[in-house]
């Protein structure tokens, strides 16, 4: 048995390594799985605005949208047109929990695989869609590839990355999401223009990213601890080194092999994490998701055309923002990979809560005053509109964006990860389904009030990130409960000393949390 290296003191000694070309392959490699997500979100809202597919499968909201008189904020009311978009994210959701079985008894890789074999199958049934059946069944297959992927990616990508880079590496992730949404958006702005069948080619488009997730798959190694989990130590050794870089890797090795011999003990992860111990990352992982949805930011992502043909940009003109705030979540995600190890994550996600939160409620008063249900904005607030839109899309890129997606995969141990990050995506994928579902309701039944909806959430995410978020930067991932959980003023009452006891947080934590 390797000797523990985690001790209740929490004094970890950092791990020798370096970043290696190995390591920069296999991140850019699954970080395509990223790209099959965001290319999806960013050409779901592109198509659904298109005439020709909006003739071929929802006839009434041509019709509706038709009409020069109709609501500006409910011409595209319709839950089957929602349902497009949504369906996905339901079936992301059932997918992320059998994702997680598969990462452990087969492993990150084989998990990514079976992810875009999924993916490859709905783009075929979508591109080719002659009716609705066929329409919907492609899109819950793509939601197969999603759940697989995003499950498989961020945790792949965290285990493998050294500590100290570890938020870079793994935002790898959100940009390709990011670059996938502006990929979709310009392939929109080009097909619209090819009638009749330019959506065709929009959706058919999505095989690539998965086809080279699936291909470049098989050039990548497995994480060290998926290998050590499954008890192949020497294979888990040899591939530690390689990624490391150097042959001194005994105190990480045995830090993994510690933590995979604990883990081993849970004959039930999922009951594990309904322990009270447990219940820190999964409370964090979960809100995470909750916010990161709720901030509004996919209602624009998805429908970001829409949006804009409704405060009054033409077809083109619409798709053509859509580029611009694009362009604009690339920036600025590559601007989170420079900080987020830098100056960590809870600064980042403050920041950006005040940032979007004074964006999205200038939003709704501009709305409030000038657009009508009938009639648009004038061509100056159309335009403080979509600059808006960019600077909220901005602070979101370079916080909640990445930074949901990274926590969550770094702060469970590792008896607990798949299951516990099982929880993360699924919550994700039905906040998701709930935004993509509602919002073209909710923006007809509310009309501006949406926005100060939005902005309210994004009130509750900055307080909660400043009094209950703990910072994880440049921790090791097998050291979370010594040098983060037991160290935080409210978490701590969940851990347990060696003994058993309780640790009891004292008075003076809260005053000292808020000072800090």
């Amino acid at each position: 048995m390797a000797p523990a290296i985690v001790t209740s003191g929490g004094d970890i000694p950092e791990f020798e390594g370096r970043i290696t070309f190995t390591v920069i392959i296999c991140v850019v490699i699954a970080a395509f799985g990223g790209l099959m997500f965001g290319y999806d979100i960013g050409i779901s809202g592109g198509v659904s605005a298109m005439d020709d597919f909006l003739k071929e499968f929802f006839p009434a909201v041509y019709e509706k949208k038709s009409h020069a008189l109709e609501n500006n904020y409910c011409k595209y009311d319709n839950q089957f047109l929602q349902l497009f978009t949504s369906c996905l994210y339901i079936a992301a959701l059932v997918a992320s929990f059998i994702a997680s079985k598969c990462c452990t008894k087969l492993g990150r890789k084989p998990t990514m695989q079976i992810a875009s074999l999924f993916f490859l199958l709905g783009v075929v049934l979508t591109a080719s869609a002659v009716n609705m059946e066929m329409l919907i069944f492609g899109r819950i297959s793509l939601g197969f590839g999603v759940g697989f992927g995003n499950q498989a990616v961020p945790l792949f990508l965290s285990e493998l990355a050294p500590a100290k880079i570890r938020g870079a590496l793994n935002i790898s992730f959100q940009l390709f999401i990011t670059i996938g949404i502006f990929i979709a958006n310009m392939v929109n702005y080009v097909t619209s223009k090819i009638h009749p069948y330019g959506w065709r080619i929009s959706l058919a488009i999505a095989g690539i990213p998965a086809l080279m997730l699936c291909i470049g798959s098989l050039a990548i190694c497995e994480t060290p601890t998926s290998l050590i989990e499954r008890n192949k130590l020497e294979e888990g050794k040899a591939v530690l080194k390689k990624i490391r870089g150097v042959d001194h890797v005994d105190l990480e090795f045995d830090s993994i092999v510690v933590a995979c011999d604990q883990a081993k003990q849970i004959t039930n992860p999922y009951r594990k994490l309904m322990k009270r111990e447990s219940r820190p990352p999964l409370v964090i992982a979960i809100i995470l998701q909750v916010f990161q949805q709720f901030s509004g930011i996919n209602a624009i992502m998805f429908y970001a055309p829409v949006l804009f043909q409704t405060v009054g940009f033409g077809n083109d003109a619409s798709l053509l923002s859509s580029v611009i705030t694009g362009i604009v979540n690339v920036a600025s995600t590559m601007v989170s990979i420079y900080a987020v190890d830098r100056i960590g994550r809870k600064l980042l996600l403050i920041e950006a809560s005040v940032q979007m939160f004074v964006t999205q409620t200038i939003i709704g008063i501009i709305l409030v005053i000038g657009l009508k249900p009938t009639g648009n904005l004038e061509p100056k607030q159309a335009m403080a509109v979509v600059f808006l839109v960019c600077i909220y899309v901005a602070g979101f890129a370079w916080s909640w964006g990445p930074l949901g997606w990274l926590i969550p995969s770094e702060t469970f141990p590792v008896e607990t990860r798949t299951s516990g990050f099982a929880f993360a995506v699924s919550t994700n994928m039905l906040c998701t389904f709930i935004i993509a579902q509602a919002f073209l309701s909710m923006l007809c039944s509310m009309q501006a009030g949406i926005f100060f909806f939005f902005a309210a959430w994004i009130l509750v995410m900055g307080m909660f990130s400043i009094f209950f978020l703990p910072e994880t930067k440049g921790v090791p991932v097998d050291a979370m409960v010594e040098r983060v959980w037991k160290q935080h003023w409210f978490w701590k009452r969940y851990m347990t000393h060696l003994d058993g006891t309780e640790l009891k947080p004292r008075k003076s934590d809260l005053a000292h949390q808020t000072m800090t």
